[in-house]
């Protein structure tokens, strides 16, 4: 099964560990990152999609991606 991520948080060193960590989880890149401005707080947002595959299993919705 083929599981889903989006990584979101401000765009800094922090996020950049965030998704260093996926990574080193076993998550693979999927597509580019985005970015967009928080006009509110006045600061620039970061995501990026992460997917990884696990055994096959059933799908559960109550279960947390990163306990895959």
């Amino acid at each position: 099964m083929l599981i889903y991520r989006f990584l979101t948080g401000v765009d800094d060193s922090a996020f950049c560990h965030k998704v260093t960590k996926a990574l080193s989880e076993g998550w693979h890149l999927h597509g580019s990152p985005s970015y967009a401005f928080d006009a509110a707080a006045g600061r620039m947002m970061a995501g990026q999609a992460v997917t990884k595959e696990v055994a096959d299993q059933p799908y559960d919705p109550d279960k947390k991606l990163v306990d895959y």
